[in-house]
């Protein structure tokens, strides 16, 4: 006789498992504008989710009157992510990547383990789904979108030591050799000032930097970081003026790609004499240097030798990712033919200074016909959404700013002014008046220079998006990239960063920084 055996409707037999979508919201602050805010986003993400019939709601994260800026403090983000761990979540979506995230650097931390765990995560206003493209690209991008948030911080953080070179009270916190930091002192270490001494005296006397580095090896003299000397280094401390007791600020500065150049005049210089005890005398400092030019005149190449740094499309533009140096190109020869290499400038002369080996021109051009491929592919999925994100990048946030700067100045110049209508009906000391004065000058000043600052960073985020839209014009006529050409690797590229024989950075003029493998 036959069996039936009735099936529960809650049962299921052989159909697909639910997606669990969860959802992430946030409001920074806890006013009854932003709840309300909050309140529509839990009820949209609710409905949307639960009509889709392969969606099982998996939950409603969000944090409210928290700034996104710091994650630890944020308990409903870090409540999804335990739950994503747990496996009771597979698909996460979320309103915006500052939603997600105010630290784009905390941002892509998450998005790396959510993919780990083969969680994607769907950003509406940018429109990207980590789980619909390639992951690498991906990760790419979120990570230069953290390095364009990182300019915004450096900026700010060069302001202030800006405003220390001014008022004399930066600290040099890394001093020269010969010098230690003691409680924000440079004070002289003797034996260390002994040798700096016996390097000028070598150099008036007619020595060449090889031959006192040579003759300080060969003495087992350890230099700053314990290493070997080599000619750069004896040349670095004979033109570093902090031997004669001055300090010149700001010789060297940081573009917006974290890029470092000498100061040419682009930035202020602050000289500070007397600024601590002198090793070596005023006299002998310039003697000394007059003896390093009239050798560089010698040579036929005097100080600038950036002439020597364009014959190449790669020329001066590779880093060495170790030590920082600029790499160098060579012709290596072998009996199965010759190959172009570039070569990291400190390994040549010290191969214990820094470990990093050459690397093929062949190998570069491969990576970077890889990484315009790449861009290619994700042009419109990716590099369109992203144009408009860095286009309103702290835009809002610093004109809000520039709004209340311009406010406070407004107030400012009336209290002077009401200062000054005081003075003149003889109810204010002049000495009083002075120093209210002085002291409100000064204020307006500082706020003066930052809001030039953040007009500045609002032009810096201006010419990135311009930069990119010509590459994205670019890759919207191209076709599928098979041969190296120089023209359109100078149009696009900054610099390059080798970070190891089998990485290579690719730092783009629109501000992308996008890792290949070689």
């Amino acid at each position: 006789m036959k069996k039936i055996t009735k099936i529960k409707e809650n049962e299921s037999v052989g159909t697909a498992r639910k997606l669990q979508v969860a959802a992430y919201c946030r409001v920074s602050t806890a006013n009854n504008e932003q709840l309300l805010s909050l309140e529509a986003q839990k009820a949209h993400y609710e409905s949307y989710i639960k009509a889709n019939s392969e969606w099982k709601f998996a939950g409603l994260y969000y944090d409210e009157g928290i700034s996104g800026t710091k994650t630890a403090k944020r308990e409903g983000l870090l409540a999804m992510m335990k739950d994503c761990e747990r496996g009771r979540i597979d698909f996460v979506i979320t309103k915006s990547i500052s939603r997600f995230a105010r630290n784009t650097t905390d941002c892509l931390g998450m998005v790396r383990r959510l993919l780990e765990l083969n969680i994607p995560v769907y950003f509406e206003k940018e429109n990207i789904n980590t789980g619909s493209m390639e992951s690498e690209l991906m990760l790419s991008i979120l990570s230069s979108m953290a390095e364009s948030e990182s300019v915004s911080i450096s900026q700010n953080e060069k302001w202030s030591i800006r405003q220390r070179f001014k008022n004399g009270t930066y600290i040099i916190s890394y001093p020269p050799y010969g010098y230690a930091n003691v409680d924000g002192e440079m004070v002289i270490v003797p034996e260390q000032a002994e040798v700096v001494k016996g390097v000028f005296a070598d150099t008036l006397v007619g020595k060449s930097t090889h031959a006192i580095a040579d003759r300080l090896n060969a003495d087992q003299v350890p230099s700053k970081r314990g290493g070997k000397w080599t000619p750069t280094s004896v040349n670095a401390i004979l033109k570093n003026e902090k031997y004669t007791g001055d300090v010149i600020f700001q010789k060297t500065y940081t573009d917006s790609n974290f890029n470092r150049h000498k100061n040419y005049g682009e930035h202020d210089q602050y000289l500070c004499k007397d600024h601590h005890e002198p090793i070596i005398s005023h006299e002998d400092y310039e003697k000394a240097n007059e003896v390093l030019q009239q050798r560089g005149k010698e040579k036929g190449n005097g100080q600038d030798t950036a002439k020597y740094q364009n014959r190449y499309s790669f020329s001066g533009r590779i880093k060495c990712g170790e030590c920082g140096s600029t790499l160098k190109r060579r012709m290596h020869y072998k009996p199965s033919g010759s190959y172009v290499a570039w070569c990291c400038a400190k390994h040549i002369e010290d191969k214990d200074a820094c470990s990093m080996k050459y690397v093929t021109d062949e190998a570069i051009k491969t990576a970077f016909l890889t990484m315009m491929n790449k861009l290619r592919y994700g042009n419109d999925i990716v590099l369109k959404p992203l144009f408009g994100t860095i286009r309103s990048m702290n835009g809002e946030e610093n004109n809000r700013r520039i709004a209340e700067l311009d406010r406070q100045m407004s107030e400012n110049q009336e209290q002077r002014q009401s200062a000054a209508g005081l003075l003149s009906k003889g109810y204010l000391d002049s000495a009083v008046f002075i120093k209210a004065n002085n002291e409100l000058l000064q204020k307006n000043e500082q706020m003066q220079s930052e809001k030039n600052l953040l007009l500045k960073m609002n032009g810096s985020a201006h010419s990135m998006g311009i930069e990119l839209q010509k590459l994205i014009a670019f890759l919207n006529k191209s076709v599928r990239f098979v041969e190296f050409e120089d023209e359109t690797f100078e149009q696009f590229v900054d610099s390059i960063m080798i970070l190891s024989r089998r990485k290579i950075r690719f730092k783009l003029k629109c501000g992308l920084q996008l890792d290949e493998r070689m």
